[in-house]
């Protein structure tokens, strides 16, 4: 973009009523430069504005223009008025890592002594360096440079973070309800608004609605003293995906601003909810050095004998333990880690500031702890001296006598810089090496903007493998995914992905789920995988679903950081009965679990270890996949040997495809996968290291046996949109049988896709297909079906396997990648649709249903606006289900009975389980 398309581009976002938008690119700095430099420029005062305030940092190619301009200035070989030596020198200091550090390297080991010092000086607060920057640091002090002695002093005794100003005593807060139940991120950043989120300016107007934007304006100005805490009264702040943009606008709206020369990257966000913050949205409040308080404002209401008391419908009644309604004035004591209402203490909140929590908040985020601590040990090792105990020493809880969880064992066995020899457990703070990465395609623009502002440019040389997906933009086509995708694909390649979409159009773009493709790519059940996804929960491994900052910092450093969750072990008695399909074990799963323990969902924020045995990767993964509805921190499978090394091998197949596709990269990461899996497969097989299993003594925090014998009936996850108890409304807890419904409730659109089908899903469609044809001679559609295979490779075996021409005889639209769709679908006929893999309407974000219709999906999104909006006659709802129940219900247009559910499924060969007979533990001595 040259300056005067960038003054066209600024006349446009003005009519929005926007600002300039930040500038990340070399070829428009360099002309602003020139026009700095032009003492006669009609533009030089516009310009001047836009290089010192209007700049992206980091690695973007425009900061390296600016450092580079502004080491010109330094030494004198460019003068400019109005920026001293001495701003110079600030504006280097705000421009965090990248370019800016190697110019303050060749300032701080340059000859003139006094501009030596002065970047030294900027350089001890730095902290985001990489090999390039610590091994030009460690030849200086190894030739005996002074000021490379004094810098690596500095770092070693870790003044970037002691000499920072301390957390305030008192914080004061004034409350905005932003909602009354669970708070999804779809509210704070909605997905349809997902192709704008890395122009942060623009992206903000969509947080929660125009008015909540103007009353949060309002609540700031009458109390200036105070910063906005958004709540979720009676629910969870934060479930959903889209954690990093969610947490992004609430800081824009009610944090502050990180940096006077970087505009709307705010940081300090702080939020609450009644039942706390969901784990993966409060790790991303922590990237930013924000605050997540869990309220407890409503408690349940106990008779004379402590027993909660109950409603008619049986739910515990909750009494208000105090008030946070919008405008209400609080004070968060950081010392005595409690919340107060004027002199009255409300609750203790030192779960909120843990002293590594403090840190971050110090820190402003925990990004800049990460790397200071990996200076301070380089530096240190340089030094020849022990690492100084500056930050605060990591929790770690090791019980004698007390076995492993499998989550246990696989952070033990990846835990970096933990006491050596000392076996972890629970509640334990680990750094651990991550094995695979996944980055998504309408997250991935924010990860490539904090790769650049946390100065990366290469990948982590210990992450086994990392793949950028195109499935959240693989339904459309249009001008948005035009803009974004091609250039996410480049930068993601440079950086060592495998990418979905090729950069250079050598081979056919590959659009499945990424979380498919990460089971695949998992080659190893002691796998730690990240992703930036909530549903990146792996069948092999664990797997956490991570903001788009963590899946940075992963990729960058090859890390990550975080307690060992505890686990809640699950295991299964009795029979599957023939016409049931496992979805239905799923969804009964959790409402088996909630029925036990009282409506206490135990399975929030802790791992589900399900002892699933016997259903190789891709079935089982329809398990792992829904435990993120069940709020759980991640999920791990515990299978058999055969079944382990069955799910290698499908995964070994896959892999050999893509390879065959031309997407391997020069570091051959695939072929790399391939002979990892191998190497696993022969440990297995030759008994030297079986499949991973916990020990018979590890310590659950609860256990849940699911009894197949109870589940009769196919089960539906149901948004309750009317629930007259607002906080109830659109939670994934509401499970209900089918006879529920008696056979009477219209169904407008059926939707087949989505992560949680695999190919037995699609052959469960051709084969109902082929049922009620040969009964009725043919088969019509009451409401139309959506059919989304998750892969590509599913519908090259279902070709193959004959089924994909059946669907293909019934479908009145078949995708076609050679013309993809250039604008979303609004309307949809009574027929079969036949759409590109991808996520589809389970994303949100391209396809929708029409407003207010009821859905019926094998999906796992049942917030309110994901996969269908509210009309004005009525509430849009999206009911979850079984594959077979969503495919007739679509063409008898309504959900069935029972008897019409089992007459058309008879015959057909459901995805069944049948569970382990033997015990799935191991009695290893630690």
């Amino acid at each position: 973009m040259n300056y005067k398309d960038y003054i066209k581009e600024i006349e446009e976002r003005k009519d929005q009523g926007l600002h300039p938008k930040p500038i990340d690119g070399a070829e428009l700095l360099s002309e602003i430069i020139a026009q700095i430099k032009d003492s006669g420029s009609k533009d030089r005062s516009d310009s001047l504005q836009f290089f010192i305030y209007n700049t992206l940092p980091g690695t973007t190619s425009a900061a390296g223009v600016k450092a580079k301009f502004l080491k010109e200035i330094i030494l004198g070989e460019s003068v400019v008025e109005e920026i001293s030596q001495a701003f110079a020198f600030e504006l280097l200091s705000h421009m965090k890592g990248g370019p800016s550090i190697g110019v303050l390297l060749d300032l701080a080991l340059g000859n003139d002594a006094a501009i030596a010092k002065e970047a030294a000086k900027v350089l001890k607060t730095q902290v985001f360096l990489y090999e390039a920057d610590t091994t030009r640091l460690k030849e200086a002090f190894n030739s005996g440079n002074e000021i490379a002695q004094e810098i690596v002093e500095s770092y070693a005794k870790a003044e970037f973070f002691t000499k920072l100003p301390e957390v305030a005593e008192e914080i004061k807060v004034v409350t905005y309800i932003a909602g009354e139940g669970d708070i999804s991120t779809d509210l704070l950043s909605p997905g349809n608004q997902a192709h704008s989120r890395s122009d942060r300016e623009l992206h903000g107007k969509c947080m929660i609605t125009p008015q909540a934007q103007e009353e949060i304006k309002a609540l700031q100005a009458q109390h200036p003293d105070a910063s906005v805490m958004l709540i979720a009264e009676k629910g969870t702040m934060g479930v959903g995906s889209s954690r990093m943009s969610g947490v992004n606008n609430v800081a824009l709206w009610t944090g502050k601003q990180a940096s006077p020369y970087v505009p709307f990257v705010n940081f300090a966000p702080i939020v609450g909810g009644t039942n706390g913050i969901s784990p993966i949205f409060l790790t991303t409040v922590d990237v930013t050095g924000g605050i997540g308080i869990d309220l407890k404002n409503w408690v349940k209401k106990l008779d004379e004998n402590g027993t909660p008391v109950r409603n008619e419908n049986g739910e515990p009644i909750l009494e208000q333990a105090y008030s946070v309604a919008t405008g209400t004035v609080l004070t968060i004591n950081t010392k005595t880690k409690k919340l107060y209402n004027g002199d009255q203490e409300l609750i203790d909140i030192s779960k909120a500031f843990t002293p590594q929590k403090v840190e971050f908040i110090k820190a402003g985020g925990s990004y800049a702890i990460v790397f200071g601590k990996k200076l301070q040990t380089f530096a240190a090792e340089l030094l020849g001296v022990e690492v100084p105990q500056v930050f605060a020493p990591s929790k770690e809880i090791s019980n004698d006598g007390q076995g492993l969880t499998a989550v246990e064992k696989i952070f033990n066995r990846n835990a970096v810089g933990s006491t050596p020899g000392k076996v972890l457990h629970a509640g334990s703070d680990v750094r651990v090496k991550v094995n695979i990465v996944g980055s998504q395609d309408t997250t991935g623009l924010m990860t490539s903007q904090e790769l650049e502002s946390m100065a990366a440019t290469v990948i982590s040389p210990i992450v086994d493998g990392a793949y950028q997906s195109g499935c959240h933009t693989a339904s459309v086509w249009d001008k948005k995914a035009q803009a974004n995708i091609p250039k996410l694909m480049k930068f993601m390649n440079d950086f060592g992905l495998i990418t979905a979409r090729d950069p250079k159009g050598e081979y056919h773009a590959m659009t499945d789920v990424i979380h498919k493709v990460l089971n695949d790519i998992t080659i190893d059940e002691w796998a730690i995988i990240i992703g930036g996804d909530s549903h990146t929960r792996m069948s092999k491994g664990v797997a956490f679903g991570a903001d788009s900052g963590t899946v940075a910092l992963a990729l960058a450093t090859g890390e990550a950081s975080m307690p060992i969750p505890e686990s809640v072990k699950v295991t299964f008695k009795g029979d599957m009965k023939e016409h049931m399909d496992f979805r239905d074990v799923v969804h009964a799963t959790q409402a088996q679990m909630l029925k036990q323990f009282g409506g206490e969902n135990v399975f929030q924020g802790r791992i589900i270890e399900v002892h699933i045995g016997t259903l190789p990767a891709d079935q089982a993964f329809t398990f792992t996949d829904w435990t993120a509805e069940m709020k759980a921190k991640a999920s791990i499978n515990i299978s058999e040997d055969n079944t382990l090394i069955e799910s290698l091998e499908i995964a070994k197949g896959r892999i050999q495809i893509m390879i065959d596709k031309g997407m391997d990269n020069h570091n051959k990461v695939l072929q790399g996968l391939i002979d990892k899996a191998n190497k696993r497969i022969e440990e297995i097989r030759s008994g030297e290291k079986p499949a991973l299993t916990p020990d018979a003594n590890a310590k659950y925090y609860a256990e849940v046996v699911v009894d197949l014998d109870v589940i009769v009936e196919p089960m539906i996850a149901d948004p309750d949109v009317n629930n007259d108890d607002v906080s109830k409304r659109y939670t994934h807890d509401t499970i209900r049988d089918l006879s529920y419904y008696g056979g009477e409730k219209k169904v407008d659109l059926g939707f087949v896709g989505s992560c949680m089908v695999h190919k037995g899903d699609l052959k469960i469609v051709s084969q109902m297909l082929r049922n009620l044809e040969k009964k009725n001679g043919k088969v019509e559609f009451n409401a139309p079906l959506v059919v989304a295979a998750p892969t590509y490779n599913i519908i090259d075996e279902l070709k193959a396997e004959g089924d994909w021409e059946l669907l293909e005889k019934y479908s009145a639209f078949e995708f076609d990648d050679s013309a993809p769709k250039g604008e979303a679908r609004t309307e949809y006929q009574n027929v079969m649709y036949l759409e590109r893999p991808g996520c589809n309407l389970c994303m949100g974000n391209q396809e929708k249903a029409a407003k207010g219709d009821t859905v019926l999906a094998t999906s796992t999104r049942l917030f309110q606006g994901r996969v269908v909006e509210d009309s004005e006659r009525k509430k849009g709802e999206s009911l979850l289900a079984s594959t077979p129940v969503v495919v007739l219900s679509a063409i008898i247009g309504r959900i069935p009975n029972i008897d019409e559910y089992k007459a058309a499924v008879e015959g057909i060969d459901l995805t069944t389980f049948v569970p382990s007979i033997k015990e799935l533990t191991s009695t290893h001595a630690h």
